[in-house]
């Protein structure tokens, strides 16, 4: 990647569409669409006003090299640095159809462009300080969402509130440093230095607002990321009835046969506030079935690698030893375990014992959704704060942000240990500065390249 280049991309998705959008950035973007669209008015694209929709023709070489018109559209200028990346940039709208768009950016790229890579127009906003690292992912979360509350979040990260917050813990220990050196470097002058008591209230102040802000991730991750959730239980306990029920379709089959379900299915879906990357799994029971043991084996492997586990019980009928055997199987789980008895519009008879074995027990009909709720507030309170304000506050959505924030409370809590222990206020200075060196990783101002480039390899090349 060569961030001096004029890059072109295509940024709607590839099909057939009313409107193709292309978008071309860099120092020679508006020389290069100047071979490319013709306004109507016949001005050069230079001498035209910016942020103004110019209706044209749009021009490519043939075979032969002679430039035609293959389409009119509408083209808008945008002069650096007011641009989504910092650079003159133009978008060329075009009919949607799918030859037609690759011939478009074929034209731009005769004319003098590059293809651009995953992610590059935003990694080069970024750069260009046209927004923050935190923004930059919220962006990327706003392209991926699959949920209304992962939209509502991800909107709300992209206007920089994590920057901000950010921008006054460093501040804070920035005049923290600023008035110890000033001591140590000039010793006899008479400067208004922080005592050993202020400097300690102004990082004890710094801990209670990084504190505040990695406890967001729980909600964060449970809402950006999902929360890898398993249902399992016996064969004909209802996990697949459950699974469609929490989607909202019919995505497993359902049937009285034993082994209906052999594999682990997948999907996501959204239960309250909270994502669910949710896996309906075969039914946990001795078998001869070769196919079916593998789809088993497989259960159990999810098992051990999901935060949420909704054991699945027959509220119908007695619980036997299948029961019992899962039950044991999960005392010493890393994940929640919410025990469901379903089918409880037929009885409830598994809820006694559930209650015995089980810190969290929900009733519930999956075939009626009776006791849905029940379910949906069990695991927003296990995992969802009902305090935080997805529109409004700021809120870490990724083990990164969250890493970075953990590494900043370490060196503050660092520092803070030894001015209680009274050693020398300078001591505290290292502390000090990794924790401004992470807090300023969080928000992207000092992160290394191969962070910046594992996060903008996720988008797409449009974008």
């Amino acid at each position: 990647m060569i961030l001096g280049d004029t890059i072109a991309a295509v940024s709607t998705a590839r099909g057939k569409g009313g409107v193709a959008l292309l978008r071309v950035s860099g120092d020679r973007a508006v020389e290069i669409c100047e071979r490319v669209f013709l306004p109507r008015n016949r001005k050069p694209l230079s001498d035209c006003p910016a942020r103004t929709a110019l209706y044209g023709s749009i021009l490519a070489p043939d075979a032969t090299g002679v430039w035609s018109e293959i389409d009119d559209g509408i083209a808008t200028l945008f002069r650096a640095p007011a641009s989504f990346t910092g650079e003159d940039t133009v978008e060329i709208a075009c009919h949607g159809g799918i030859l037609l768009t690759e011939t478009v950016l074929a034209a731009l790229i005769a004319a003098g462009a590059r293809a651009a890579e995953a992610g590059e127009f935003t990694r080069r906003a970024f750069l260009n300080g046209k927004m923050g690292l935190s923004a930059a992912e919220a962006l990327g979360n706003l392209l991926e969402a699959q949920t209304a509350e992962q939209l509502t979040l991800a909107h709300a990260g992209t206007d920089g509130r994590i920057e901000a917050r950010c921008r006054e813990i460093y501040d804070s220990l920035c005049a923290v440093l600023a008035a110890v050196y000033a001591k140590i470097d000039y010793p006899d002058e008479d400067l208004a230095d922080m005592s050993r008591e202020e400097m300690e209230a102004a990082l004890s102040e710094c801990v209670l607002r990084v504190e505040a802000l990695r406890a967001t991730y729980r909600t964060g991750h449970a809402i950006a990321e999902g929360i890898p959730t398993v249902i399992c239980g016996k064969p004909n306990v209802g996990k697949s009835s459950l699974y469609n029920r929490i989607l909202g379709r019919d995505a497993a089959i359902v049937t009285d046969i034993k082994g209906t379900t052999r594999d682990v299915l997948c999907d996501t879906a959204a239960l309250g506030r909270v994502t669910l990357r949710l896996y309906d799994t075969a039914g946990l029971h001795e078998t001869s079935d070769v196919v079916e043991q593998i789809g088993i084996d497989r259960a159990r492997d999810a098992m051990e690698r999901a935060e949420l586990i909704l054991a699945v019980f027959d509220g119908a009928s007695e619980p036997d030893a299948e029961d019992e055997a899962l039950a044991q199987a999960l005392q010493n789980s890393n994940a929640t375990v919410v025990a469901v008895v379903n089918k409880s519009d037929l009885g409830t008879r598994s809820e006694d014992f559930c209650r015995a074995h089980f810190a969290h027990t929900v009733m519930l009909s999956a075939g009626s959704g009776e006791g849905m709720e029940r379910l949906q507030a069990l695991v927003e309170e296990r995992f969802a704060s009902g305090e935080l304000d997805t529109k409004n506050d700021a809120i870490l959505t990724n083990a990164r942000q969250k890493g970075a924030a953990e590494a900043c409370l370490e060196a503050l809590r660092n520092a803070l240990n030894a001015l209680r222990m009274g050693l020398p206020i300078e001591l505290c200075c290292n502390d000090c500065e990794s924790a401004m060196q992470a807090i300023g990783e969080l928000d992207g101002r000092a992160v290394s390249e191969d962070i910046v480039s594992q996060i903008f390899s996720h988008f797409c090349v449009g974008k």
